[in-house]
This record gives structure tokens, C-alpha cells and sequence, in this order.
């Protein structure tokens, strides 16, 4: 009996140590369980230290992966898999998640703090009624140039860019919807244009371009513009800003004919297995303390006008990241265009591109 006994405990305590061990890997793996939240995010776009202290202040473990485009974020869920209880894409593919059922409508009640978003960016075309998305950061695309290794030029329209003085100065993101947009844009289109024709003069007025092009990049670009190896670049807003805190020469403008006014978001994918988790820290990224701590971190605009009064004049008020309603009026939000026609962007820019390289 006492043999028996040592048994069953032997395989008691076996088996408890086995349970434990698959727990472990699949917090590792990101399987979520009670007590864990699993959040899936552009890389460097959150202060860590924040997360912690959520950690901290409701002893839920967040488990935090990164993705480097929203096609790479929407693939992974699409695959299911991993358990990711939030994730944070652009406006279009929330579009597209939307239209493919990949998302779970937001509880708004256990959300107070959605009070503090500036109504500006609630309620967009995107998603009415913020039924599945909450403002995180938003921005412009636009143009940074060197004030001093540039002192007679001035950047206030795209067309500014084919200036031949500029010969293998540009920097261009490694973006299909961007660059694109800024040929769009330059003659006077839609970010969004559908037609053909339009698509093509635009990829050939990009490809008048080539001579000035110094190289299609991707973060490299902060590197390069912060050290004076390049003296112009298209960037997002946000990298704008962080590229002008290292190098004071620089300077950013939104050109004349418009451009891209960007948002992400957080939304619950349907792969979530905490959803309560995962309101608590959407709301606990809204407090308006934490958001403010939050932007200074990663430099990119805030929506939360209760957090935006808490930071520094000087940031909050620098209209070059916090344009007024006359500017972000005449930009443009990226449309989901349908599987048939970004196709068709992505293989004009392959084609950009191929000439480039």
C-alpha cells in the first residue's frame, strides 16, 4: 500500500510539474490564459516601462510581440495559432479586418476613459462608432529636409522634389501606399485613385524622379538624415520627430497638395483569450497621465486631448505634428482599395523600385 501510495504521488506531482511546464511555454509561445495578455504591436511604439506598471498594478503578464507591416500583422492572425488579445493596425486594415470577421466588437462601457479622445478622431469612415478600433497615434506623411546643407531650398509642394539640384539627395520610404501617394498627390489625385491611367502617370512621373533618388529605405532613413548622408527624405510624421531631436538642421513640412493623415489603433482580435484583459489595458493606454508619458516616449501625435494638455508647450503646440483642422481637412486617410487594385500599387512600385535598384 505504502508503494502504491509513493506512486501516485510520484505521478501526482509529475504531473502537476508537467501542467506548470506547458503553462511556461505557452505564455512563451503566447497562449494566453487567465492572467495573460498577449499584445501585438509595431516594434518601439510603446514605453515599456508603462507596461510594466500595468503589469504591476493588475498582476496580469503581457506577453509583447512586434510586427514591421500591417500585411505581416493581419497574415499572422489570419493563421490563428498565437492567441494575440490586442493588436494595433493602420486605419485600412481595420477596413479589412472588418469585411474578413477578424475582430471583436469593443465593450465601450468598460472603457471610461475614450472620453479623452479629441472627437476629431472618433467616428471615422474607417470605423463608425468606434465599434472595433481605439485611437492610438496618429500622424502626416510629409517631407524632411536639412535647413543648413539646403539653405537656398524650400519644400512646401511635392513637385519641390524633382528640383535637379537635388541629384542623389531623396530618401523614400519602402512603402507601396506612400510613394504612390506622393506621384498621386503631385499631380493633383486622390491617395485612393482606382484609375488605371492615372496609376501609370503616376509611376512615370516617379520614375523622373530616379536621378535625384539617393535610396528606397526603411528605418535606415533616421540614421542616414540624423547624420547628414542624405538631405531629404519622405518619412511618416512621427520618425520626423525623432529624427529632428538628433539633428537640429532638419525641418518637416506637409506638402500644399495634401497627403496622408494615418491613424493606429487598438482592437481586440478575435484570437483574443483575455478580452477583459484586454479592455483594461486599452483603457489604461487612454488615462490621460499614461498616454502623455506614453507620447513622450514614442514621439508620434496623440489623439487624447486630455493627455496633449499634459505635455510640454513646446511639443504640443509645434503645428509641424499638431497641424490645426484647416490642414488635416484637406489630407486624406488610406482607403482599403480591394485586394484587385493594391495589387496593382504594389506591383507599379515593384516596378518603381526594380528601376531604382
Amino acid at each position: 500500500m505504502k508503494k502504491l501510495m509513493i506512486a501516485f504521488t510520484s505521478v501526482l506531482l509529475a504531473s502537476v510539474l508537467l501542467l506548470v511546464t506547458i503553462n511556461r511555454l505557452n505564455a512563451v509561445q503566447g497562449y494566453s490564459g487567465s492572467n495573460t495578455l498577449t499584445v501585438f504591436n509595431w516594434g518601439d511604439y510603446i514605453d515599456m516601462d508603462l507596461v510594466e506598471q500595468f503589469e504591476e498594478e493588475t498582476g496580469i503578464t503581457v506577453i509583447y510581440e512586434t510586427f514591421d507591416s500591417n500585411e505581416a500583422m493581419l497574415t499572422k492572425i489570419q493563421q490563428g495559432g498565437v492567441t494575440y488579445d490586442i493588436a494595433v493596425p493602420s486605419e485600412y486594415m481595420i477596413e479589412k479586418m472588418v469585411e474578413e470577421d477578424l475582430l471583436i466588437p469593443l465593450d465601450h462601457s468598460k472603457l471610461p476613459n475614450l472620453k479623452y479622445i479629441d472627437e476629431r478622431f472618433m467616428d471615422l469612415p474607417f470605423d463608425e462608432g468606434n465599434k472595433y478600433s481605439v485611437p492610438y497615434f496618429w500622424g502626416t506623411v510629409g517631407i524632411l529636409f536639412n535647413t543648413e546643407l539646403l539653405p537656398d531650398k524650400t519644400f512646401t509642394s511635392w513637385n519641390d522634389l524633382w528640383d535637379p539640384e537635388l541629384e542623389n539627395s531623396i530618401l523614400l520610404i519602402d512603402g507601396a501606399r506612400e510613394v504612390m501617394g506622393m506621384g498621386l498627390n503631385s499631380l493633383g489625385y486622390s491617395l485612393n485613385d482606382t484609375n488605371p491611367d492615372h496609376l501609370q502617370e503616376a509611376l512615370d512621373k516617379l520614375v523622373s524622379l530616379s536621378p535625384n533618388i539617393k535610396a528606397i529605405v526603411g528605418d535606415e532613413n533616421k540614421l542616414l538624415m540624423a547624420n547628414n548622408e542624405a538631405t531629404v527624405a519622405l518619412v511618416w510624421s512621427g520618425d520626423a520627430r525623432d529624427i529632428m531631436w538628433e539633428n537640429e538642421a532638419l525641418d518637416y513640412v506637409v506638402p500644399v497638395e495634401g497627403s496622408n493623415l494615418w491613424f493606429d489603433n487598438m482592437v481586440i482580435p478575435k484570437t483574443a483569450d483575455n478580452v477583459e484583459a484586454a479592455h483594461a489595458f486599452i483603457n489604461y493606454m487612454l488615462d490621460p497621465e499614461i498616454a502623455a508619458l506614453n507620447t513622450e516616449y514614442v514621439g508620434y501625435s496623440t489623439p487624447n486631448e486630455a493627455a496633449l494638455a499634459l505635455l510640454s508647450e513646446e511639443l504640443a503646440e509645434d503645428e509641424r505634428f499638431y497641424p490645426p483642422p484647416e490642414l488635416t481637412d484637406r489630407l486624406e486617410v488610406y482607403e482599403n482599395l480591394g485586394k484587385e487594385m493594391l495589387g496593382l500599387y504594389n506591383e507599379l512600385f515593384l516596378q518603381f523600385k526594380m528601376l531604382i535598384n
